[in-house]
């Protein structure tokens, strides 16, 4: 995060003063422990009819010495202002060692503001290197439920992640978020698809939950984008994953529109200017309802999402974005046979200066293991048995000459141990990167861990996919393959990277078991990956 404290540093003055004016965001830190509680009565408070933390709490974008604390007010959560008056309030947050808030560290207030939704983006200073804290807010007598966070560490031997992406309300209960959150991860890693701008049929779709007529159209106007994420962000399970641990999040397409790229919107069917527009709405509500910090804030239609967090010298995470720069998808942009034209050296997926970012930081990182977290399948898939291959234009395949600067710039910069995070393609895979994915003798560069969605898809079917350690046949350096519904735990030491692919049997109704798919260790300057613990 140095890029992101040396950007927030360099604002200008009158930057912060409009941006000050506009959320209010002053922040009055108290030093000390042991402070008396006036937030905690003698008996907890029913809560009102108008209670207004309905969309819960969150923490996120942990550095050594500070989180962002998160929370937007919406006492109704599926109206536009969240049943909210049209007028800035006050609200109080506090930072605690323990959940009883007895030895309180940092409190200040801040102001909740109409123009941004009434949400809340505090970032909690002063904090000590890996340790756990306990957050809340208060406005007026409302108080909202407590948060568990974690600081990102100066030195560790160990760090326990969870990565997840695609959930689709309609498709699905969101039983996986609650299982995650059992787990106490140290950080959570959202790798886009966090919702769908699709509009929602009456009855809810697989819940079978009745919502609102306003939800029948898809998203385009901030209004509408706001009582989408109203709806989502309602879920008590993925409000209990929020509250379990920071989260680090990106975004893939569906925060928009669906297989956008840059500036294009879907199919050519909306024009450059129309669709700058929508983007700008999406994009601002994607701010106002996740636990990011100052930089991140989005201005009209372009926002500085990519950043990277370092977790001592045990782990890098390059979160990047693969929407808001890329070149156009070719060929009618799905799978296609063919399509020379993704072979142009000039096309792009992170855009020139993502990817200098990405190579100058890869090259400078004296990490152990070194990660980009992203959006979209990154190693070569094949989708037919049969010759010629079948790839997809939205996938790095896509964007070859792209993807070879990459694992170029990793080989040529002896980039220790990379290791890819990905979402998007509602399937589990675990995969090995190659440096010539058509030649399965080539060196083996990194690993690729490919989470599957939440619950887009429905249920899927536990009986495909490839059991793990084979070898796909048309894929070789695929070794695993489960199109199943879940999210994926890692747990990461000097010695090893070990990956349990954790999986629910179904989504189309609550209370769903949860079970480890299959599980992968690799090992510390060994690129690849072995079956078992």
């Amino acid at each position: 995060m140095d890029d992101d404290r040396r950007l927030s540093r360099h604002l200008t003055d009158s930057s912060r003063r409009g941006f000050l004016g506009v959320t209010g965001a002053a922040f009055t830190l108290a030093f000390g422990a042991r402070l008396a509680d006036p937030w905690t009565p003698s008996a907890p408070a029913a809560r009102s009819a108008d209670y207004p933390f309905q969309l819960g709490v969150a923490s996120g974008d942990p550095l050594t010495d500070s989180v962002v604390l998160w929370t937007r007010l919406a006492a109704k959560p599926l109206e536009p202002l969240g049943g909210m008056p049209y007028a800035r309030q006050r609200v109080d947050w506090e930072v605690a060692e323990d959940e009883r808030f007895t030895r309180r560290v940092r409190q200040g207030s801040t102001w909740a503001t109409p123009e941004y939704g009434h949400s809340v983006h505090v970032e909690a200073r002063g904090l000590r290197p890996g340790r756990e804290y306990f957050y809340r807010f208060r406005t007026g007598r409302e108080i909202s439920p407590v948060g568990r966070t974690k600081t990102a560490p100066e030195h560790t031997g160990l760090l326990k992640l969870a990565f997840a992406s695609c959930a689709s309300w309609p498709d699905g209960f969101y039983t996986a978020y609650r299982h995650l959150a059992e787990e106490n991860p140290d950080v959570v890693f959202h790798l886009g698809d966090y919702l769908y701008e699709y509009g929602i049929l009456a009855d809810g779709g697989r819940r079978k939950t009745p919502v609102p007529d306003q939800f029948r159209v898809q998203c385009d106007t901030l209004d509408r984008y706001r009582i989408q994420y109203g709806l989502y962000k309602s879920d008590p399970d993925l409000q209990a994953a929020h509250q379990a641990a920071p989260w680090i999040v990106t975004w893939d397409d569906h925060e928009v529109l669906d297989n956008y790229a840059a500036e294009v919107g879907p199919g050519g069917n909306v024009s450059e200017q129309d669709f700058l527009v929508i983007r700008a709405n999406a994009y601002r509500a994607f701010w106002e309802n996740q636990p990011l910090r100052l930089p991140q804030r989005p201005q009209g239609p372009e926002a500085r999402l990519y950043r990277r967090f370092r977790f001592g010298g045990l782990a890098e995470f390059n979160v990047l974005d693969g929407r808001q720069y890329r070149s156009d998808q070719l060929c009618g942009d799905g799978q296609q046979v063919g399509c020379d034209e993704r072979l142009d050296p000039s096309r792009t997926m992170l855009g020139d200066e993502q990817e200098r970012w990405l190579l100058d930081g890869l090259g400078r990182s004296r990490a152990t293991w070194n990660v980009l977290a992203q959006q979209v399948a990154i190693s070569q898939l094949d989708f037919d048995p049969a010759a010629p291959q079948r790839l997809s234009m939205d996938l790095w395949d896509g964007y070859k000459a792209a993807r070879d600067r990459i694992f170029t710039g990793i080989v040529d910069r002896k980039v220790r141990n990379p290791v890819v995070l990905t979402g998007d393609i509602h399937y589990n895979l675990a995969g090995e990167l190659k440096a010539d994915f058509d030649d399965p003798d080539s060196a083996t560069i990194g690993i690729e861990l490919v989470g599957t969605s939440i619950s887009s898809g429905g249920n899927g079917n536990p009986a495909t996919g490839l059991p793990p350690g084979g070898r796909d046949a048309v894929n070789p350096h695929i070794r695993f393959s489960s199109y199943t519904r879940g999210y994926v735990s890692c747990e990461v030491t000097p010695q090893q990277w070990r990956t349990d692919f954790r999986v629910v049997p179904y989504v189309d109704r609550p209370g769903a078991p949860v079970e480890t798919k299959a599980t992968f260790t690799t090992l510390d300057g060994h690129p690849g990956l072995n079956t078992g613990a």
